[in-house]
């Protein structure tokens, strides 16, 4: 992970499970001195503990590891709500329906906050029959390129992950597509609502 967990997470976490220190340490078959040295700063908590920690605290191993007690409000699962993490080391692709604290190659990913497209980033869309033809008219090379398009629809994301030196289109069923998102690697995260009439935007 790219931090080591902090004692500031450990005491709120305790505190906020109305647990004392020595309640804790018990749990965990250390010292109520050891717990106060890791809320204090004045040393961490050994790496096989961790687990342990996590588990006494009601949270994730990730989650405290990161500092973020994540609580995903998103519990109808709605598909419309979809959040993208990418990981700019392997490129990787992830999506949540709620917040979550993702990590991959070894560090947390931030969530990527979609925006309005800029003129370098418009995207075309024309329905034919019962598809969306997609396409971005955006350099395709190693150093700079759309990564993918997705469709979000009530009920589920497809994602048409695109290469450099291909181009930047993909096709997706209209039926129930809510949103589509697309990513460029220097730029980030755009996102439209569709359906749309066929021109640029």
């Amino acid at each position: 992970m790219n931090q080591y967990v902090t004692g500031a997470i450990i005491k709120q976490l305790r505190e906020k499970r109305k647990m004392t220190q020595l309640e804790l340490a018990e749990i965990l078959n250390v010292s109520d001195k050891t717990v106060s040295k890791w809320e204090t700063g004045k040393g961490y908590p050994d790496i096989t503990l961790i687990e342990t920690i996590a588990k006494a605290l009601g949270i994730s191993t990730i989650e405290l590891l990161s500092g973020d007690n994540i609580t995903n409000n998103n519990r109808s699962f709605n598909m419309l709500k979809v959040v993208f993490y990418i990981c700019p080391i392997c490129g990787n692709i992830i999506t949540a329906t709620g917040q979550s604290v993702i990590s991959c190659c070894g560090i947390v990913l931030p969530p990527l906050e979609a925006e309005v497209a800029d003129d370098e980033h418009a995207i075309n869309i024309e329905k034919v029959e019962d598809e969306y033809y997609v396409s971005i008219n955006h350099e395709m090379s190693k150093e700079h390129h759309i990564s993918f398009i997705a469709a979000i629809a009530d009920n589920g994301v497809e994602i048409c992950k695109l290469y450099a030196e291909g181009n930047a289109e993909a096709r997706f069923k209209t039926r129930r597509t809510k949103y589509l998102y697309w990513y460029c690697n220097h730029h980030g995260l755009f996102k439209i609502k569709v359906p749309v009439k066929n021109k640029n935007i």
